[in-house]
């Protein structure tokens, strides 16, 4: 499991530093020493601070987890930066985003750092507490309670402001102190002379278990008290802890059993330490509750585990199954349950378990630069995608492969009547734009290629592993695709892949899926023209019956455009302009891209002849050359079952999935009228062939698993 340190030590990351701050802090060795606990026991740990980064930081650590999967958990030691109810404030966070966590939620944190509330409450609940009263600010009233007296600040903890008093003049001089150094209410108690006592507590409801009482054995030269100088080691004595404490066994159950009281009180969560003082004639009195007891190596909670055979290590991984067990029913849900050998589940698990190694592959692909019209670079990634094929166990189509536009592979079970996934190697981008490194953020990853072509590798990797992995990828008829020349419009690939695509009996096209966690059911067909104008070469002003190249341009582009038709479906528009002129003359040649949108090939040939119509006459000479034509995939009855399956798959899952057509051409136009096919099987992607392109995090995952529970079942 991925499991977050979450502390308060050094950052002041907040947007003001306002209000009173945390004197609390974990040493950095403490920190260390959990998060290498948590890694010895198998998970996957780091430590951050809990300031104003940390939702972002937690989201990238541990994105969103799918249905069925359990999420990463926070190992909460924060105190807070600033203000009031410190201990809230990061599980009030965590919370609100969603991430379980190891420890008391907010309520029982307020509760238990509020004195006269936590002694309130167990007044009234039965736990035995000292006698008590509130000082509100200087100048109060002379409490009606028998010196000594100890005196607290009322809403802080680990002996801040803490000091026994014999008479109201040192009562007075001790409540100013903390009246101007904490800016809080004074609790002043009945102080209980003799030995002081701590009841470690461990899991929740029926199963919540004390450790034997720890006591806290204090050295001479000081009050017999723990106090801040104590923990400082600047008292210039020794406090040790002895567990089990020096009681006798009805005592040490009687105080395990107040310890239990207090905890259930105050509605705490997975561990505490109650404190308590022992008189001289064995009465017990809870003085607080620590909801979050220290970790500390000598502290007495880790004493009082090693005391039942918890050594450290142990007991940091305890606490984490304790808190899984609190969110989850089990220590170990929901992947470790016997459903997992069913092969989806096992897939599951599979992915799962493996979505850092997703993201690392991912990286790896954008690593590789092959743009469309770097061939060198195409070939490595050809190699690359041909050693992964073989590692997974699929075999080469040579009828299907030209080692150079195209790739086919299949498994044992072969190609025919089966589902053929198809995906492109070379990324369709700008050459003048420069080369995005792979990064990420909590919801994004970019980097060059990542929606258009890298994200889908990496998807198309991970799925057939999991095949593999379930030991049903030689008995699946399946077969892969692989094109390198998208960036040009498919122009040598074509046949092939109308070829490849008649052999199966599914065709599944891993283009990237638009915004709002849509696949495509329908895409426009795309031409692009190359027109050359051709006339006089003319100066500036000179008089004459020859016509100005671009005067009489503009006006037929004008008139091209205007053929675009959103009842039709059609749209004629200018990609681009580029002029030949000699020195001093207006030009007198004229290259011009054009691009056409249109739904199907009647319309696209009544199209062409409209352009060709219009393109005539002028004075100067017109050449309109169709460079490429991409068709359409419209809308089949035949896809029907396959988008039916894909959408009962995600409906299992949780994968949100909706339908959509596009604009833009794909490969999947090619695919032959009898054969069913989806496209947009991809992650999410957006901002596509720029270099903000990225895809979203949770749809890598969730398109993967949608992709590999469709292949255990098409």
């Amino acid at each position: 499991m991925k499991v977050a340190v979450i502390y308060n030590r050094e950052s002041q990351k907040v947007i003001n530093l306002f209000g009173q701050p945390n004197r609390e802090k974990y040493g950095i060795k403490a920190i260390n020493r959990i998060v290498n606990a948590l890694k010895k026991g198998g998970h996957q740990a780091i430590a951050l601070e809990g300031d104003k980064d940390l939702i972002d930081n937690l989201e990238e650590f541990m994105p969103r987890a799918l249905k069925g999967e359990r999420p990463g958990m926070a190992f909460n030691l924060s105190y807070g930066i600033q203000g009031q109810a410190r201990y809230t404030h990061v599980p009030g966070i965590l919370e609100m985003v969603g991430v379980p966590y190891v420890g008391s939620g907010p309520l029982a944190h307020s509760l238990a750092l509020d004195k006269v509330v936590a002694k309130m409450l167990f007044a009234q609940r039965g736990v035995p507490t000292p006698e008590f009263a509130v000082l509100d600010a200087p100048g109060f009233e002379t409490p009606d309670l028998a010196f000594p007296l100890i005196v607290k600040p009322k809403n802080e903890a680990v002996s801040f402001g803490i000091r026994i008093v014999q008479d109201e003049a040192e009562l007075r001089a001790a409540a100013d102190v903390i009246f101007e150094q904490f800016d809080q209410p004074v609790l002043a108690e009945r102080f209980i002379e003799g030995r002081e006592i701590n009841v470690g507590l461990l899991g929740n409801g029926a199963n919540l278990e004390a450790f034997p009482p720890a006591q806290l054995i204090f050295g001479e030269g000081g009050p017999n008290i723990y106090t801040m100088e104590d923990k400082k080691h600047t008292s210039g004595r020794e406090v040790r802890v002895q567990c089990p404490a020096d009681i006798d066994a009805a005592l040490a159950e009687r105080a395990k059993a107040v310890a239990m009281q207090a905890f259930h009180v105050l509605g705490c969560y997975d561990c505490a330490r109650v404190d308590m003082r022992v008189d001289a004639a064995g009465n017990l009195y809870v003085l607080e509750i620590n909801s979050l007891p220290s970790l500390g190596e000598h502290g007495s909670y880790v004493a009082a585990a090693e005391a039942i055979g918890l050594d450290f290590d142990a007991l940091v991984v305890r606490l984490v199954e304790v808190a899984a067990s609190r969110y989850f029913g089990t220590p170990n849900p929901p992947e470790l349950s016997r459903r997992r050998s069913e092969p989806k589940h096992a897939a599951f698990a599979f992915l799962t378990e493996r979505r850092d190694r997703l993201e690392k592959v991912l990286e790896e692909w954008t690593g590789i630069g092959s743009r469309s019209d770097d061939p060198v670079g195409i070939r490595l990634a050809a190699q690359r995608l041909a050693e992964q094929m073989a590692d997974i166990g699929l075999r080469p189509v040579r009828e299907f492969t030209d080692e150079r536009d195209i790739w086919t592979w299949e498994s044992p079970a072969g190609l025919a009547g089966g589902t053929l996934l198809v995906g492109h190697l070379d990324v369709p981008v700008n050459p003048q734009l420069g080369m995005e490194h792979f990064h990420r953020d909590p919801e994004w990853l970019y980097g060059e290629g990542v929606g258009s072509s890298r994200g889908s590798l990496a998807m198309l990797e991970m799925a057939l592993r999991a095949l593999k992995h379930v030991r049903k990828l030689n008995r699946t008829p399946l077969g892969v695709a692989i094109y390198a020349d998208e960036g040009r419009d498919c122009e040598e690939s074509a046949d092939v892949l109308r070829r490849v695509c008649a052999e199966a009996g599914r065709v599944l096209v891993l283009n990237p899926g638009n915004t709002g966690d849509r696949i495509i059911t329908s895409r426009r067909g795309q031409r692009r023209y190359r027109l050359r104008v051709e006339g006089r070469a003319l100066r500036l002003g000179q008089a004459g019956r020859s016509a100005e190249v671009m005067r009489v341009l503009y006006r037929k582009l004008d008139e091209l455009t205007a053929l675009t038709d959103r009842k039709t479906r059609v749209a004629v528009s200018v990609s681009d302009i580029a002029t030949d002129a000699f020195p001093m003359r207006l030009p007198h040649r004229v290259r011009i891209g054009l691009q056409v949108s249109y739904p199907d090939q009647a319309q696209a040939q009544a199209l062409d002849g409209a352009m060709r119509a219009i393109l005539r006459g002028g004075g100067v000479h017109w050449d309109l050359v169709l460079v490429s034509d991409r068709p359409p995939m419209p809308e089949r009855k035949v896809n029907a079952p396959a988008i039916a399956r894909l959408k009962e798959i995600a409906g299992e899952w949780e994968i949100p999935l909706e339908t959509d057509s596009s604009l833009w051409p794909s490969v999947a136009g090619l695919v032959p009228e009898p054969v069913p096919v989806v496209c947009g099987l991809g992650p999410v992607a957006g901002d596509l062939y720029t270099s903000d392109e990225a895809v979203s995090r949770i749809s890598l995952v969730q398109r993967t698993l949608l992709l590999m529970q469709y292949l255990l079942a098409p």
